[in-house]
């Protein structure tokens, strides 16, 4: 599947948006691609995620972790088609943990997804939280990498976006007022 194909999915299902938009990092951007209007069709989810769990056919993953709630999914299909754990971190009192009993093993190889990586934030946090248990990291994947390469992670994607994100006091948007829209998961 191509990057082209791929962002002709997002398109054609209407998770393609572009407007004013507070990303979950806090940035702001003009375009959103919403995964879970693609991920709720469930054929559409194995399909995308085969091909993102296709990169890391060779890796020897033991365990799929990914970081609530977005990458939920995601972690889960790519875990089935890899034959994988699939587990995910979910923030407790403002910070990401492992919790309801998931555990990493000293020495499994740890594979981190997500749909959307802004900037890289959340991947790197689930990452070290693999390795803190004694995890090896086997590789970071996602849908939609939207780093512009900024992301200090070996990162496979199956599709590279490159929008314009904003901090909140540089955004030309709330300079012209225009209203601001949430449509993430923070």
């Amino acid at each position: 599947m191509t990057g082209n194909e791929v962002l002709k999915i997002f398109r054609d299902k209407g998770a393609l948006l572009n407007g004013h938009f507070r990303l979950s990092s806090g940035l702001h951007s003009d375009t959103y691609l919403q995964c879970a209007l693609l991920l709720q069709h469930t054929e559409l989810a194995a399909s995308l995620c085969a091909e993102l769990a296709g990169f890391f056919k060779n890796a020897e993953v033991d365990v799929v972790i990914s970081p609530a709630i977005g990458g939920i999914v995601v972690g889960q299909e790519v875990g089935r088609h890899l034959k994988s754990r699939a587990i995910f971190c979910e923030k407790e009192e403002g910070k990401l943990k492992l919790r309801r009993g998931f555990s990493i093993r000293k020495g499994e190889r740890v594979l981190v997804v997500e749909d959307v990586v802004t900037t890289g934030g959340s991947i790197r946090k689930v990452g070290d939280i693999a390795i803190e248990c004694g995890g090896e990291i086997a590789g970071y994947g996602c849908i939609v990498d939207r780093t512009g390469g900024a992301a200090d992670t070996q990162l496979k994607s199956l599709i590279k976006v490159n929008a314009s994100v904003y901090g909140p006091l540089a955004c030309p948007m709330c300079k012209e007022g225009v209203e601001i829209c949430r449509p993430g998961s923070k």
